[in-house]
């Protein structure tokens, strides 16, 4: 057991983040999206929802800042300028956890599952609100 550290963020876990180049990414996904069949590896916080789990992995994974936007969610279908609660929540923490702004871009359902075929891992979490699906860009120390 380790100090300071949200008990979220499992030995495994940690190891996977600590392994991220930058610009890789990481997909933050909620329990309906098909994580398993980009066939990398699959972290499940299916006990969190986005928020809790947002704030534990931005605590240690730095977002990008030489890209802008550094995170990608995805669009709620027919209405793509809907922003949801877990999206909202995700914008406080990230802000929050990299004393900045953070700007978050939105990327069509279908173009966000091919998106998604460049993360590194998913963190599937228990998200009730559905379109609650981002990829976060990892940054420099």
């Amino acid at each position: 057991m380790l100090k300071n550290i949200d008990p979220l963020l499992t030995g495994r876990l940690l190891r996977l983040l600590d392994e991220l180049g930058h610009g890789d990414r990481v997909g933050l996904v909620d329990r309906n999206f098909p994580a398993y069949r980009y066939e990398v590896p699959v972290v499940d916080l299916r006990g969190a929802d986005t928020e809790s789990a947002a704030r534990a992995i931005l605590q240690v994974l730095p977002l990008d800042n030489f890209v802008d936007p550094c995170v990608d969610r995805m669009e709620v279908d027919g209405r793509p300028e809907e922003i949801t609660d877990a999206t909202r929540s995700l914008q406080v923490v990230a802000e929050a956890a990299e004393g900045r702004e953070v700007a978050i871009g939105s990327v069509e359902r279908f173009a966000f599952y091919e998106r998604a075929r460049d993360a590194m891992i998913f963190v599937q979490t228990g998200e009730t609100v559905p379109y609650s699906c981002y990829l976060l860009r990892k940054g420099v120390v």
